[in-house]
């Protein structure tokens, strides 16, 4: 063997490399564990606070090397979100806010239209926001240019009314690229500092969405607040409180005269009902460390009360003469310059104020708006919202911007907590001269459209200090700081993917990939020692060496370990011996072949490495292809399957080689053997026609498939996963075991007999319900619907404690994503795949071969889950299923590889019978070590199928599929191809000759 000193070098390199990065893995979870003791009450329970204290005290001191505890942490193995709980969003950025910037919120009908016709078509395109709008934009107004609509001072300098159409949709989309750059780090510098220990935050590329992983969340609403607030923050002027009566008994008026028209004998009340609640008034205050706002409130009332009573007789007989509409009788109560109606009447008023005939009689710079959190009546029945009426102007542009803001942080008061402010030097001369202006007023404090705090000024504020209040609970105000340190939003975001895992059902999964490691590696073991003695035993030591390198550079490269991903250790632990299986084969061969075992040694490593080499590339480039358009914890699985690959490539051909040359050296080749005596001449005779008998494969293949698929369609198509067709899917557990139809039964009324499904997960407590109830809605208040019908289905099980352990939800845009992603993937890997076959043996033809006979697998990996629906088992056809297909892709050309590569030894054959013998010579030569290795990868995923639990049962039943049909494929299939196409030219030669 060459470079022999380099190889050692390497491997103890590599070696002590991993040692290192492992380590700090064991030191973090011993410091938390220490933690935790010490966190740990007396009743056994673990105080949080506590626990996080100690852990915050070791931020700065050295812990391990000269590394703080931080430190350690960040260089620790990571663990998925399925293993350790927590949550995951893919959130969107919207695009349409930042076309309505761009053209200076433009009224132009045309442009209204256009943009509303492109937000219908976003949902169901890929195409740029961009150029959906331009298409729109000319169904709506064919012969107007764009120009005329984004030509405005803003834009001076980029659009005038010359500017082609084409130039404008290219600015239209560098604004959009450019705010969702913004976006991400805005979306950065606030998960940065909201405390989840190793955030992960990316930008998904070629897509307008930003991907968040949050570690260990527990509180999912709080996440969604954080991430999806624009944090516009305004201070706005509020209106005289005889100005907002005015304009409310003009629109109460007119409600009225709807009403009669309606409904003529409705309703007598007096309208006074609704005046009389507008004579009382609350106190707001904003305080600052200069002044603290104090209001009289009988004061207040009086002035209003004077206010009212100066009205001329006929206004006071007219509005007191009034029928009560909906606008009046829902009011339940006041403040100054706003009005409190209970929250489930806020919808109903929406209605009424949006009304476009109600719109045109509020005063131009009137805007009406909520308070951000309810008031709870005394008795905690009630609670009510309360709309004010602020000042902006005609653009909508409020008294003074958010962005004045230079620094936010929390602010524990007496009363609460609050947000401490402070403003740039340009913020404080106007918010000195906006609070001078509104002395004994209020200023309402607005955020993202929703009043915080509406509080009155008693006296000028010099120097842009001041601070929020608003009923904040801690959280609240901390995340509402950090809001606005980060800066406000370009665009509003909205999440188009979410899951939530709970920690218990983490724990599930972390104990289901360990089972499956330990139980597939011992299995792998056994085998490969009592297939090939003392060589399979030096082979387990290279697939021990195999799986140490793996843990090691996923600790080096910080790569979370999924679930997914043990599935992918657990298949490489089989993958990893194929080499080895492949070098052990060809040396039995040359030992049968009359050579000395360290002549067969060199010759069987020496002709299997062109067999080794072309396979495990083939299979890293599917891999690749997985990790380039998968997601998520698809990808979690490509990087160990791509380490593993690499990983065990090196340890099988070079480690071994190693440890079998020094065991020849020091003269053991008596006890180095590779065979026993029943394994010795297993397979080893085998002497079948395949070419011959190819038309019959060829009719068994399209029969199983064609069945398959016949089966698929009468089942109604295949079993579309949320991943696919979008929906949202909760996982619920129960104290006692629960029969999946009787929760059908319970909740399929209140998801409105919309697409439903209930089944047992993992164990007979727990049951996994998709619903596509409101697939197209994905707004939180769709969300909360959803969720409310879940509970309410639930609550006749009250009995049983049904506890939700994890959710998701995959919008429809997404979906149809993840789809074209996923038919993308197949395409290119075969693709690519055939180009390197080409390249390799420099025929088309073997090209052609391979991916006819991959294109077969995945056609028969499909219709076999129209087989197991007959039986009683549904499998969700999923991302995870596309991992499944694209690794049996990967998989089953490694042993289209071999019988090519045997071919390739016999070539030079010209005529179609010397072809057809070198064909079956090939295969029933290569048909031990063909059979063998897909024994060790069935092993494994027999263990995944029992062992891995129900979220990784269809990727084994899949892989089980594959791997034996695509065993079936590269021995009936790609050869028996290859020659069909090759005999068209050699019969075109022959009879040229002739």
């Amino acid at each position: 063997m060459r470079n022999k000193s380099a190889v050692i070098f390497f491997t103890i390199l590599i070696s002590l490399l991993c040692l290192f990065y492992i380590s700090f893995t064991f030191v973090s979870r011993n410091i938390e564990s220490d933690a935790e003791q010490f966190a740990t009450t007396k009743d056994g329970k673990v105080n949080k606070i506590k626990k996080q204290e100690y852990l915050d005290s070791l931020s700065e001191v050295p812990v391990y090397l000269g590394f703080n505890y931080e430190e350690v942490k960040e260089k620790e193995i990571n663990l998925g979100l399925d293993l350790q709980g927590g949550m995951h969003i893919t959130l969107e950025v919207s695009p349409v806010e930042i076309v309505r910037a761009l053209a200076g919120n433009s009224k132009d009908p045309a442009f209204q239209a256009a943009l509303q016709k492109a937000i219908e078509k976003q949902k169901t395109s890929q195409k740029p926001f961009a150029d959906l709008f331009y298409n729109a934009f000319q169904e709506t107004a064919p012969n107007t240019k764009l120009s005329r609509i984004f030509s405005n001072a803003a834009n001076k300098d980029r659009i005038n009314y010359g500017t082609t159409d084409a130039q404008v949709v290219k600015i239209i989309q560098e604004e959009i690229d450019g705010a969702m750059d913004r976006s991400f780090e805005i979306l950065r510098n606030r998960i940065d500092k909201f405390g989840v220990t190793q955030p992960n935050i990316q930008k998904l590329p070629g897509t307008g969405w930003i991907q968040i992983e949050l570690p260990g969340v527990d509180d999912p609403n709080r996440v969604r607040r954080l991430v999806q607030g624009v944090a516009r923050l305004e201070f706005c002027e509020v209106w005289e409180p005889q100005q907002v009566f005015t304009t409310l008994q003009a629109l109460n008026d007119y409600w009225v005269r709807k009403q009669a028209i309606n409904q003529p004998k409705n309703a007598n009340t007096s309208a006074a009902t609704g005046l009389d609640a507008l004579k009382a008034k609350t106190d707001s205050t904003l305080t600052d460390p200069n002044t603290v706002a104090s209001t009289d409130t009988a004061k207040g009332k009086s002035a209003l009360e004077k206010q009212l009573a100066s009205k001329g007789d006929s206004t006071k007989k007219d509005s007191l003469s009034a029928k009560t509409s909906l606008l009046f009788s829902l009011l339940k109560a006041d403040r100054y310059g706003s009005l409190a109606y209970e929250v489930q009447d806020t919808a109903k008023i929406n209605r009424l104020l949006q009304d476009p005939e109600a719109k045109a009689l509020i005063p131009a710079g009137m805007w009406f708006t909520w308070s951000a959190k309810p008031d709870v009546s005394p008795d905690g029945k009630t609670k009510s919202l309360s709309l004010f009426a602020i000042k902006r102007d005609r653009d909508g542009k409020a008294a003074l911007a958010g962005d004045v803001i230079s620094d936010a942080s929390l602010d524990l008061q007496q009363g609460g907590a609050g947000v401490s402010m402070k403003m740039t030097s340009a913020g404080a001369r106007k918010w000195k001269t906006l609070t001078a202006a509104n002395i004994k007023k209020p200023i309402a404090i607005v955020l993202d459209n929703y009043v915080q705090s509406a509080p009155t000024v008693q006296n000028e504020i010099p120097n842009g200090s001041s601070s929020i209040t608003g009923n904040f609970t801690v959280d609240e105000a901390k995340d509402l700081a950090l809001k606005l340190k980060a800066g406000k939003m370009p665009a509003p975001t909205r999440i188009v993917e979410e899951a939530v895992v709970g920690a218990s059902l983490g724990q599930d999964s972390i104990v289901q990939g360990l089972v499956s490691m330990v139980v597939g590696l011992g299995l792998i073991i056994v085998f490969m020692l009592i297939y090939y003695s003392s060589g399979g035993m030096v082979a387990n030591l290279a697939l021990l060496f195999n799986i140490f390198f793996i843990i090691g550079i996923l600790a080096q490269f910080s790569a979370a370990l999924t679930l997914p991903g043990m599935a992918g250790l657990v298949l490489t632990m089989g993958l990893s011996v194929d080499a080895n299986v492949l070098i052990f084969e060809r040396i039995r061969e040359e030992i049968r072949n009359g050579q000395s075992m360290l002549s067969a040694i060199k010759l069987g490593y020496d002709r299997a490495y062109s067999s080794i080499i072309d396979s495990n590339v083939t299979t890293f480039l599917t891999a690749a292809m997985l990790y380039w358009f998968g997601s998520g914890e698809v990808k979690g699985f490509a990087v160990v399957l791509m380490i593993g690959i690499a990983s065990s490539l090196f340890t099988a051909v070079f480690i071994t080689r190693l440890i079998i040359e020094w065991m020849s050296r020091k003269g053991e080749t008596k006890s180095l053997s590779f065979s026993n005596r029943w394994s010795n001449n297993l397979l080893n005779h085998f002497n079948f026609d395949f070419v011959k008998n190819r038309k019959y494969s060829y009719m068994f293949s399209a029969g199983v498939i064609v069945v398959g698929f016949i089966l698929i369609a009468i089942q109604g198509g295949l079993n579309l996963g949320v991943d696919f067709q979008g929906g949202r899917s909760y996982v619920v557990r129960f104290d006692k075991p629960l029969a999946a139809h009787e929760v059908r039964s319970a909740v399929e009324d209140d998801f409105k007999k919309t697409g439903l499904e209930v089944k047992t997960f993992d164990s007979d407590n727990q049951l996994k319900i998709t619903t596509s109830y409101l697939i197209t809605q994905e707004d939180e208040a769709a969300d909360q619907e959803v969720k409310k019908a879940l509970t309410t289905g639930l609550s006749q099980f009250s009995a049983l404690h049904p506890t939700i352990v994890s959710s998701s939800k995959v919008g429809s845009t997404i979906a149809d994503d993840i789809k074209s992603s996923s038919q993308k993937a197949v395409f290119w890997t075969l693709l690519v795949i055939f180009l390197y076959i080409l390249i390799r043996f420099g025929k088309w033809q073997y090209g052609l071969g391979a991916v006819v006979a991959l294109f077969h697998d995945v056609l028969i990996v499909i219709a076999a889950y129209g087989y197991a629906r007959v039986f009683g088992v549904s499998f969700e056809v999923d991302e995870v299923f596309v991992a499944a297909v694209l690794t049996v892709v990967g998989y089953s050309i490694t042993d289209t590889v071999v019988v090519f590569d045997r071919i390739r030894e016999f070539s030079g054959k010209s005529s179609h019978q010397e072809l057809e013998q070198s064909l079956n010579q090939s295969i029933n030569n290569t048909i031990s070590r063909t059979v063998i290795t897909a024994m060790t990868v069935i092993i494994v995923i027999v263990v995944l199928l029992i062992f891995g639990g129900d979220v990784l049962r269809g990727f084994s039943y899949a892989m089980l599929v594959g791997v034996i049909f695509g065993t079936y494929s590269s021995i009936f299939i790609a050869a028996p191809i290859v020659l069909d196409f090759t005999s068209v030219k050699l019969f075109k030669k022959e009879t040229a000759a002739s």
